[in-house]
């Protein structure tokens, strides 16, 4: 009997094995959990930097699942209170020197969000990198000392997403997007966002300095640090509205 539990043990090991395999659409899905929860909150400084000035900027943001987001500027002065909210697949922008919200239509998504290398549709994360692509892992790179899946994710018919291609590198340890490779339609790449300073923040492990790198402008980049973050936060769906946006700081 004890020999048969003892082949049963090898057996499972041995076999039982390849049904937890991960595909690579759950590897993505964890890694955007991780960078996400349920819910978040968070304070982050961005700053552009060019080749003969830099300048920097401080913004909150929240979010809530895939389709619910609001940043809004804290600083500088002249931009202080301009507020982005996403809410399902629209995307609304809040001027406080004019009063006015407007809603950005689809065609704005790939202009650059107040002058850096990132998109309108990057900060308000129109696109869903796990329902909006298809997944397909390529191999296994070390990135940072860390040993990473490669997964290519391409864009499916019906998606209304603005990349060609993204390839990310996530760590196998703690799901850490440490590399993320963002192609144009005509799979060029535009830029690379680098995920760096992996320390504990808001309860878990998270890069918590991106570096956005353009790839036909040297010595340009967008750098995004957090000062802090929540992840599982209780935030009701209704915070997130048109004239919340208006008021939030």
């Amino acid at each position: 009997m004890i020999k048969l539990k003892y082949v049963f043990v090898l057996f499972l090991m041995a076999f039982g094995g390849m049904s937890f395999a991960q595909t690579a659409l759950e590897i993505v899905q964890k890694a955007d959990e991780k960078l996400k929860g349920t819910s978040n909150k968070a304070e982050m400084k961005m700053t552009i930097v060019r080749p003969d000035w830099e300048r920097s900027m401080t913004m909150k943001t929240w979010g809530k699942g895939d389709n619910l987001g609001i940043t809004v500027i804290t600083a500088p002065a002249r931009d202080k209170g301009t507020a982005f909210l996403k809410k399902g697949k629209e995307i609304w922008n809040w001027q406080p020197t004019i009063e006015r919200a407007i809603k950005l239509p689809p065609s704005m998504m790939m202009q650059s969000w107040m002058g850096s290398d990132l998109t309108n549709d990057d900060l308000v994360k129109q696109s869903s990198i796990v329902t909006d692509y298809d997944h397909k892992k390529l191999g296994e790179e070390t990135i940072e000392g860390r040993e990473c899946w490669k997964i290519e994710m391409r864009p499916k018919e019906d998606a209304a997403v603005v990349w060609g291609k993204i390839v990310v590198w996530i760590s196998k340890k703690e799901y850490l997007q440490l590399k993320t490779e963002f192609y144009d339609e005509d799979d060029y790449l535009t830029n690379t966002m680098l995920g760096k300073n992996v320390k504990k923040l808001g309860g878990r492990m998270i890069p918590t300095r991106m570096e956005v790198i353009p790839e036909e402008e040297d010595g340009s980049k967008t750098i995004l640090e957090y000062l802090s973050a929540e992840f599982d936060v209780a935030i009701k769906d209704s915070f997130f509205s048109v004239q919340n946006m208006k008021r939030v700081r």
